[in-house]
């Protein structure tokens, strides 16, 4: 039986278009659609148990995930086939998740599963830009308690024009790479880079981007009526009691408040709110405990909340003390240690980064193999987030989904300052050795610093500021925060991270808590947010103005040159032997890539002494040294043989040639050793390849004065070879 097909269209422009299909794939899971845009093809799927979980929490997890069949590639690896999920699918992952999670409900604690898999794969078309589209448009399939339709877009700006979705040519050329997830009502999350752009072009692109995601959110709706919609399920809310709530807070609400209002350290406010709520819990007996004191601990936590925001909304006090536009004192260090080709560390209040640089070949590059895209990076930062860093004792299972995000999130905003002529593969590291508030901007600023030390010559230094916004809808009040906490972080209604230089924004990530959060509201946050970065940048220049002149003394040092194609073979040598001991005589590190464009060689030498690399030179001159016909050249004796001498070009080291005996004078030479000796340095003229013998010729007598004729002497005399004219062909007599 052929299954009903439902179909919806949405006009991208330009003659693109997105279309979302349900009804013949996986029919078993709660949703499933197939989002499909030239030849890209995503299939996402959505379950939820009916069963509510025993955790407080959302337990959803979203998977993304690219065949390597959908490019026509076999993946690598020796079992070849699709293993752990690359930083590229965990990215897609986070921004997928980000947008879902706020909008099941507080009490909605079922095991839930997106899944999204690229099933072909068009070069045109970037399918992480439809990854939200195609989860949203399951979840509106299915009978979930999901609270609207949303959407994700790519937005891009080539020759001054915003574009939707733009291919990846097209994001070569753009000054805007930014996705945006939104409902039909209000943005919800903006992640992206930029090449310094201004806070009111970056607003400009996330209105743009929500014009084409509020059509995206009709068609799912027009997808889902045509489809029949479910009826939501029902499921077992949380138990709430409003006379216990109402209890909680009036014990709670003041003590927080006084607390908050002191302005303490994290550890001291931590011991105080521990306090107020073991003396609350006290007051109940213990029967009354084990029922209710999962009850009581959320009603406490409310109330602290809401303690903690009024103080900031009525008096613009924070909870350290600071008010909402200041910064904490920050102190920096460069070259802390003395082994690394880069160092610093960045501190400010209670986080602290540590970054390290290191300088490598292309053969460092860090290679990326997805089926949507194949490449490397030259340029790549690590994020690590130990469980210390927070006062905390936990198993480390391998690199979570929130160090990729963080790590990528500060590469990005450095990126762009790496000039385009660096000759090396950079590295830079940030291990967060304390977080309170903003690690991954703390590594922004000391990655920075480190890259400056290291003598990476940025174009400019980029700083990053953490921001945060408490509102409150009945009073209109709100309040930007500049450089928030961590348990700002957790109460606030918007929280974003903005990196840039004295001239522009490079880098931003927000994630967005309120609904309908005005244009007016998020320009003024960013405006706060700039002045915070400028602060920031100060610090950072105070502690090292510009990048160092060179690398350190232990760093190593990148010459490269570019060689004829011709003579790449020559410098391998048979089974890589020339360019083996050259590397270990020289103590260098040589690479040769090719350019599939002129097809000439590239060579990368890397050392830490100037003499190895002047050495590497040297030979690579040798190599490649091609005389030019009728000029001259100073060359060595190193052979002495019957019938010449085997002379070794000065310019060119290990560069031979015949001197024939002929060419050594004008006078006839009987022996070789009558007028050269080894060692001897003279000059000689090139006359080529001769037609005859197909060996070079090169001549001393040529550049000695020629001797007169005896007088009545009419032989035409000796000149040397290459001075000689071919005789004309001669007709033999039959």
């Amino acid at each position: 039986m052929i299954p009903k097909v439902y179909k919806e269209v949405i006009d991208l422009g330009d003659g693109r278009e997105i279309s979302i299909e349900t009804g013949k794939l996986a029919k078993q899971a709660h949703g499933s659609v197939v989002v499909q845009s030239g030849k890209c093809m995503l299939l996402c799927t959505v379950v939820s148990n009916y069963k509510q979980s025993d955790v407080d929490f959302l337990p959803l997890t979203v998977d993304y995930r690219e065949k390597f069949a959908a490019a026509g590639r076999y993946p690598g690896g020796f079992f070849k086939r699709e293993a752990r999920p690359s930083d590229g699918e965990v990215l897609t992952m986070r921004l997928v998740d980000r947008v879902l999670r706020p909008l099941f409900p507080k009490d909605y604690h079922s095991e839930t599963q997106v899944m999204i898999q690229l099933m072909s794969h068009d070069e045109d078309v970037m399918p992480d830009a439809m990854a939200g589209l195609a989860a949203s448009a399951a979840i509106q399939l299915s009978d979930f308690p999901f609270e609207c339709a949303i959407s994700e877009a790519r937005v891009g700006r080539v020759d001054g024009k915003f574009v939707i979705n733009p291919t990846r040519a097209q994001l070569e050329v753009s000054d805007i790479d930014m996705m945006i997830g939104a409902s039909a009502d209000s943005v919800m999350m903006v992640e992206g880079e930029m090449d310094e752009i201004s806070e009111e072009e970056m607003t400009e692109a996330i209105k743009f981007a929500h014009e084409a995601i509020k059509l995206q959110c009709a068609a799912q709706e027009r997808l889902a009526e045509a489809f029949g919609k479910k009826e939501v399920r029902e499921y077992e809310p949380e138990r709430n009691d409003e006379d216990l709530a109402k209890k909680i807070h009036d014990m709670a609400y003041d003590k927080v408040y006084a607390v908050a209002k002191q302005g303490s350290s994290k550890k001291e406010r931590g011991l105080a709110f521990s306090e107020i709520k073991e003396e609350i819990l006290n007051t109940f007996p213990e029967e009354e405990l084990e029922d209710l004191g999962a009850l009581i601990s959320k009603y406490y936590s409310k109330a602290e909340k809401a303690a903690v925001r009024d103080l900031t909304l009525n008096e613009g006090l924070r909870l350290d003390g600071r008010k909402t536009t200041d910064i904490r004192p920050i102190w920096c260090e460069v070259d802390y240690l003395p082994s690394t080709h880069g160092s610093s560390i960045f501190t400010r209040g209670e986080t602290q980064a540590l970054a390290t640089v290191t300088l490598g070949t292309s053969r460092e590059a860090n290679q990326i193999d997805m089926p949507s895209y194949e490449g490397e990076e030259t340029f790549y930062l690590h994020y690590n987030f130990p469980p210390f860093c927070t006062g905390e004792a936990r198993p480390i299972r391998g690199t979570s989904r929130r160090e990729v995000g963080h790590g990528n999130l500060a590469q990005r905003a450095l990126k762009g300052m790496i000039p385009d002529d660096c000759p090396y593969t950079v590295r830079v590291v940030s291990e967060v050795l304390e977080s309170n508030g903003s690690s991954s901007m703390a590594t922004v600023c000391s990655g920075t610093m480190a890259l400056m030390d290291a003598g990476v010559q940025m174009k400019k230094p980029v700083s990053g500021i953490a921001m945060g916004l408490i509102s409150d809808a009945d009073s209109g009040k709100y309040a930007v925060l500049s450089d928030i906490l961590g348990d700002e972080d957790h109460l606030g209604d918007m929280d974003f991270k903005v990196t840039g230089t004295a001239d522009g924004i490079t880098a931003c990530q927000m994630d967005i808590k309120v609904k309908g959060l005005s244009y007016e509201i998020l320009v003024n946050a960013l405006q706060q947010a700039r002045d915070g970065r400028l602060h920031i940048l100060e610090k950072l220049t105070d502690t090292i103005a510009s990048p160092n002149a060179d690398v350190k003394s232990h760093a190593p040092k990148m010459v490269t040159k570019t060689i004829p194609g011709e003579y790449i073979g020559a410098l391998i040598g048979p089974g890589g032997k020339v360019i083996q001991e050259l590397q270990k005589t020289t103590g260098t590190t040589i690479v040769i890539n090719e350019d599939p464009v002129t097809e000439e060689g590239i060579v990368e030498i890397l050392g830490t002494g100037q003499e190895g690399i002047d050495a590497v030179l040297a030979k690579i001159e040798s190599i490649t040294f091609k005389p030019v016909v009728g000029s001259v050249y100073e060359v060595k004796v190193i052979k002495m043989l019957d019938f010449g001498a085997v002379v070794e070009y000065n310019e060119a080291p290990g560069n031979e040639v015949l001197l024939h005996v002929s060419e050594l004078a004008w006078e006839r030479t009987e022996n070789v050793s009558d007028v050269v000796n080894m060692g001897d340095v003279f000059d000689v003229k090139y006359f080529g390849v001769d037609s005859r013998t197909r060996k070079e010729k090169v001549s001393r007598k040529a550049l000695l004065p020629r001797p007169p004729r005896p007088e009545g002497d009419k032989s035409r005399g000796d000149k040397p070879r290459g001075d000689r004219k071919p005789r004309p062909d001669r007709k033999k007599d039959n």
